[in-house]
């Protein structure tokens, strides 16, 4: 008897529960061509002389068993939810921002059905998904009128192409700066069509360098903020108001890429950095200012345009703008927080910035009662110490803040296979290693995750 006819056949296989269970799941012919690979598999294996013969039940439980664990890392989602401990708060690789509850409520809600994206409720005919969200933006920042694309990246790249294509822009030669992903201002302007008209030097730029570019062929005036990059020493950079009048007095707009989306003064809500907001830089008077949803505003991500309102409107209607607007559920989650900061609940409600503002008191209590537990049920050994946070993803850069941490350590362990056995557990826990220390930051851990993070920690 030919030893391949213990495997059974495809028909006889999908007759049984488990395979039955998996066809629900993943679909009939997903699992068809799982199944044929695993038979072929096994009949390869059977090939070999040195392999043992099995009997019929126990290839079915193998090409079962073999199925189902392919077909479940294969077609599990990529995308999965992690903690973060890395003490980073906007964290570009981890998705930036976390969400407040209101803004996934949010989401949920117009996700679910049909909703007005680009439809008059009041006089029954197709609207403008531009109007979206411009209410509250206006109402928060003091602008006259507001748009919304899908990053700031495509923000800037739209007022430019909208403003300056085939004309100049005049930028300090401090600010053409590259930032996270290889995103390089001097390649944005090119692809807009506008030309590049460098002023001053990489250290020091005055506003008379401004003043003398300015031709009858300049469009405008660009203000970069300088995100990860910071030049210090003997240095000169003119107020962004002596540049607005600058622009004034020559009829040139000013537009400022402001990155982070600052809406609060140092000290004001328990700010803990000085950085520009949106309202300062639209008083100093910039024609136009475009900076991220998430991050320091703590939202989804987008590209928010607020400015005069008959540059807005230039913006809003060039062709450029179906290429890089937004979708509903990113107008869904940007309304709900910036209801949050405009009622003047976001330290409580945002996750950014109750992280931000989150007292180191607060932080340790959270930290001891993780110590207690993993002690008293693991081999892993927990120590407490402090050290500090960043804001990240751009935003404030330079700035830390004192936090509390845990320092992580397993006997035969080193800080690196430990750090590996986090990013692998369920849920993966990123944290980060200094000086051959493994340690978790607490300040970017939100307190409903400390019981998930302990059950890792004892489990590993």
């Amino acid at each position: 008897m030919s030893k391949f006819r213990i495997i059974p056949s495809i028909e006889q296989l999908l007759q049984r529960d488990t395979i039955i269970k998996l066809e629900t799941n993943y679909g009939h012919r997903t699992v068809m061509e799982a199944l044929r690979q695993e038979t072929e598999a096994l009949r390869s294996k059977l090939s070999d002389e040195s392999t043992n013969l099995i009997e019929s039940e126990a290839a079915a439980r193998t090409i079962e068993r073999n199925v189902e664990s392919d077909l479940e890392r294969s077609l599990a989602p990529s995308l999965q939810s992690v903690i973060n401990a890395t003490g980073v708060i906007v964290h570009t690789n981890l998705g930036r921002a976390p969400l407040a509850n209101s803004a996934i409520k949010r989401i949920a809600t117009v996700a679910a059905g049909y909703c007005n994206l680009e439809y008059n409720l009041a006089s029954g005919s197709r609207g403008n998904r531009t109007i979206h969200a411009s209410e509250l933006l206006t109402r928060l920042t003091g602008a006259e009128a507001a748009a919304v694309v899908n990053n700031n990246a495509a923000a800037l790249l739209l007022i430019l192409t909208a403003i300056a294509s085939g004309r100049e822009v005049i930028i300090s030669r401090g600010e053409l700066v590259e930032i996270g992903g290889g995103f390089r201002i001097p390649d944005v302007m090119r692809q807009s069509g506008a030309l590049l008209r460098e002023v001053g030097t990489t250290n020091r730029t005055r506003p008379e360098d401004y003043a003398a570019a300015i031709n009858d062929n300049t469009a405008l005036i660009l203000r970069i903020h300088p995100s990860n990059f910071r030049i210090e020493g003997f240095t000169e950079r003119p107020s962004l108001r002596s540049i607005s009048k600058i622009g004034h007095d020559f009829g040139i707009p000013v537009v400022e890429d402001l990155g982070g989306g600052n809406l609060y003064e140092a000290d004001s809500h328990g700010t803990p950095f000085t950085e520009p907001t949106v309202q300062q830089s639209l008083e100093a008077g910039v024609t136009i200012c475009c900076f991220s949803g998430d991050k320091l505003l703590g939202g989804p991500q987008a590209g928010l345009i607020v400015g005069r309102e008959i540059f807005v409107r230039s913006i809003s209607n060039h062709p450029l703008m179906r290429a890089v607007r937004a979708d509903k559920l990113t107008y869904a989650a940007l309304e709900a927080t910036l209801l949050e900061h405009l009622s003047e609940r976001a330290d409580e409600t945002i996750p950014v910035n109750r992280m931000i503002r989150t007292s180191i008191e607060q932080l340790r209590a959270r930290a001891k009662e993780i110590v207690s537990s993993v002690t008293e049920l693991s081999k892993v050994e927990v120590q407490l110490t402090d050290g500090p946070a960043t804001i990240g993803g751009g935003a404030a850069p330079g700035t830390t803040i004192h936090s509390c941490l845990l320092h992580i350590s397993l006997s035969g362990l080193t800080a690196t296979e430990l750090e590996k056995r986090l990013r692998e557990s369920n849920p993966p826990v990123i944290g980060r290693i200094d000086h051959e220390r493994l340690l978790l930051d607490l300040r970017t851990v939100s307190p409903d995750q400390d019981q998930a993070l302990t059950r890792v920690l004892v489990n590993l």
